[in-house]
């Protein structure tokens, strides 16, 4: 306390709107989420509503660190599996230049222009994508993480991660059985 007010501290990694912002669903939050073929969540970040997910996917990528059975880390998977909301040359680039497959659909604007990215796309592998719909779906059900009651947004993302260290030990377990 200073001068009779107190200080305001902040923490580096709140940003300045805390994760909240205007969406077409509302006010709200958006959790960028990254999984494994299985559902089990690796990686989030929280950003304002109305922040597009193409804006932040270098960003949430970087966050991968996943432990090889010989104890060696690995950050980059084989491919990356997303809807057409990652259908933008930057995220395309991003994808190629660190040597992974996009199993991203075209938009329906997209496909005349680049039609060797359309004759390439595995669409039995984007079967798969939708164990991460079932992972968001999965923490919806997690009544904090979808009321979201922390103002701060760090503090969410630590409710956030406290859930996927629930999501792994149940995939966990329910494999090891």
């Amino acid at each position: 306390m200073r001068g009779g007010r107190f200080e305001k501290t902040t923490d580096p990694e709140e940003p300045s709107d805390h994760g909240l912002g205007r969406s077409r669903g509302g006010f709200g939050s958006k959790i960028h989420l990254i999984t494994d073929r299985r559902g089990v969540p690796i990686a989030a970040k929280i950003t304002a509503g109305q922040d597009h997910e193409s804006r932040h996917f270098a960003s949430t990528m970087e966050l991968i660190e996943v432990r090889r059975p010989s104890g060696q880390r690995r950050k980059r998977p084989q491919a990356i599996a997303g809807d057409k909301g990652f259908s933008y040359p930057r995220v395309r680039q991003w994808i190629g230049r660190h040597g992974m497959k996009a199993v991203i659909p075209l938009k329906s604007n997209e496909i005349d222009r680049m039609p060797q990215t359309h004759a390439a796309f595995d669409p039995h592998a984007y079967r798969d994508r939708n164990v991460v719909e079932r992972c968001v779906g999965w923490l919806k059900e997690c009544r904090r993480i979808m009321s979201r009651f922390e103002k701060l947004a760090i503090n969410f993302l630590t409710f956030v991660h406290i859930a996927m260290i629930e999501r792994l030990l149940r995939i966990g377990l329910s494999d090891s059985a």
